[in-house]
């Protein structure tokens, strides 16, 4: 069944593009930013399969739920979705947890109006 690696990946896009869209983690709050980090990690990612691949290191598997499109040797177009998806669900994972972080840390008023952590 061709092309089903590739859509459990976009399903998956789909899923952490609802929750951040729903908690304004990273797309919705700033889009700009979201996307040159989402680019830059992908970039990154997909400097290193190159190297990886060049080297011998990497090779692509035979599966029969690859859509059979090759970017590169051994760079199957599903590898760049997923690089995209890794870079994304990453950015939106810290935004979270840096949300979870600054809740508990912010200073809390006392009933006389004195802060305290």
């Amino acid at each position: 069944m061709p092309g089903v690696y590739l859509g459990a990946i976009l399903l998956s896009l789909t899923g952490i593009v609802l929750l951040d869209a729903r908690f304004g983690l990273a797309l919705a709050r700033h889009p700009a930013r979201t996307l040159a980090a989402t680019a830059a990690g992908t970039a990154f990612f997909l400097a290193w399969d190159l190297i990886g691949i060049s080297a011998g290191v990497f090779v692509q598997g035979d599966s029969p739920l690859y859509l059979g499109i090759d970017l590169a040797p051994h760079l199957p177009l599903e590898e760049l979705v997923f690089l995209v998806f890794l870079s994304y669900l990453s950015l939106v994972c810290w935004r979270a947890a840096m949300r979870v972080i600054e809740g508990r840390t912010r200073p809390v008023a006392d009933s006389d109006g004195a802060e305290r952590t």
